[in-house]
């Protein structure tokens, strides 16, 4: 078998090292990939919004199978313009994926199929949404882009005034591009944060392990909103309870409402969930794994992946065992000084070997290019040091064991993933 995975990421990264368990895979390539994935796969230098240059790159080289994992070709339909040519692939179309693509479609659906989620309205005018704060008066609010925006469209404002900020820097700052064109004004939840990452093949809902991400910049989750800085899994948090409360009002109810719009969803459907004093809500959806989620989930995966996947896409997902291990995992990112603002690259890694690893741990590469045999730092989010253990205190010592041996010039990461 021939497959190719689009995308570049850390999650690209995780996919990739659980799909060469696979004996039937002998090749896989990744476009565009990046300097650890080279370790794993063979990069090809076509972007992941290229569809044309993909599809073609596909029929030339006669992949058998393609994994969509980013939000932005899912949205685009990327899936669609394969499934044309004859590729199969995992990953929803582009009618379905809008379930991440637009948070006011996800809110308006949930309303219309009775999903639990936070009160919202929707605004395409900044003064409506200023005048509809103000005179809700309640703080903290939830200010959100209604599009794409690399995980980092949300604004939790705790007065008037920052939440004025926010509706100017989404809507009229255009601080996420077109994205903001929507703003989505949610009431502020309270309660734990869970992440469940699910595979479905439109009718069946498969939940993988539950994992708990880490979004602020800085320990204490204190300063700026990133696309992630650590996650453990399990959570502790989601009970086998909740779990079974999250299936039958939120999970499969969400997979019949699309098939009832005509969007069948198949492939990975992210349910951001938070664990309120009323139950369980949904946060947000993501139409593909989650990062660095994935790089938590997948190494306690004991299925084969790539079965899993071809399930999804032929309907057989009923009849395919997904078996998950014992114990925890956790996953410590290491990123550049200044994420998620400015910051440089190019930086030399120092301590590892040569195929990007480190003994004892998994070093899931994200933003890093190979020059001259070194592994060069090159985005916000750099390295992800994953562990496993018997239990989460185990796999962070593990982890937090690793970083402090693999650096790099002015490199920041949090003290304290998973430590509450």
């Amino acid at each position: 078998m021939k497959v190719l995975v689009i995308g570049s990421g850390g999650r690209e990264h995780a996919v990739i090292r659980k799909l060469k368990e696979n004996k039937e895979i002998d090749t896989i390539w990744c476009a565009p990939g990046n300097g650890g994935i080279s370790a794993d796969a063979v990069c090809v230098d076509i972007k992941a919004m290229d569809k044309e240059g993909l599809v073609s790159f596909a029929k030339e080289n006669s992949v058998d199978f393609c994994v969509v994992t980013p939000d932005d070709p899912l949205a685009a339909g990327m899936t669609d313009a394969m499934e044309e040519a004859g590729i199969p692939c995992f990953g929803p179309h582009a009618n379905a994926a809008i379930i991440e693509a637009s948070k006011a479609f996800s809110k308006e659906l949930m309303k219309k199929y009775g999903i639990p989620t936070a009160a919202y309205e929707i605004f395409d005018n900044p003064d409506q949404a200023k005048e509809y704060i103000r005179k809700t008066g309640k703080y903290p609010v939830v200010v959100k882009a209604d599009g794409l925006a690399l995980g980092k469209g949300v604004l939790i404002a705790t007065d008037e005034n920052s939440a004025m900020d926010a509706v100017t820097e989404i809507m009229e700052d255009h601080a996420f591009g077109a994205s903001g064109n929507k703003v989505v004004v949610e009431e502020f939840m309270t309660g734990k944060e869970v992440s469940v990452l699910a595979f479905t093949d439109g009718k069946v809902v498969k939940p993988m392990i539950s994992s708990m991400d880490h979004k602020r910049a800085n320990d204490n989750d204190e300063g700026l909103n990133t696309g992630g800085m650590g996650t453990i899994s399990p959570s502790p948090y989601y009970t086998p309870e909740i779990a079974e409360t999250c299936m039958k009002t939120i999970f499969q109810p969400t997979v019949d409402a699309l098939n009832a719009e005509g969007r069948t969803f198949r492939g990975c459907l992210y349910f951001g969930l938070m664990l309120t004093p009323e139950g369980p809500k949904v946060v947000e959806y993501n139409c593909r794994f989650g990062d660095p989620e994935t790089q938590v989930v997948l190494p306690m995966l004991k299925s084969d992946l790539f079965t899993i996947m071809k399930a999804c896409h032929d309907g057989t997902l009923a009849d395919t065992d997904v078996e998950w291990a014992d114990g925890a995992c956790a996953c410590v990112i290491e990123a550049s000084g200044g994420y998620p603002q400015h910051y440089e690259k190019g930086y030399e890694i120092s301590g590892l070997d040569e195929n990007g690893q480190y003994e004892g741990v998994t070093v899931y590469h994200a933003g890093t290019k190979k020059a001259d045999g070194k592994y060069l730092t090159n985005g916000g989010r750099v390295l992800g040091i994953t562990a496993t253990g018997k239990d989460l205190s185990e796999a962070l010592e593990k982890a937090y064991a690793a970083v402090e041996h693999i650096t790099f010039k002015d490199m920041h990461y949090r003290t304290d993933i998973g430590r509450k």
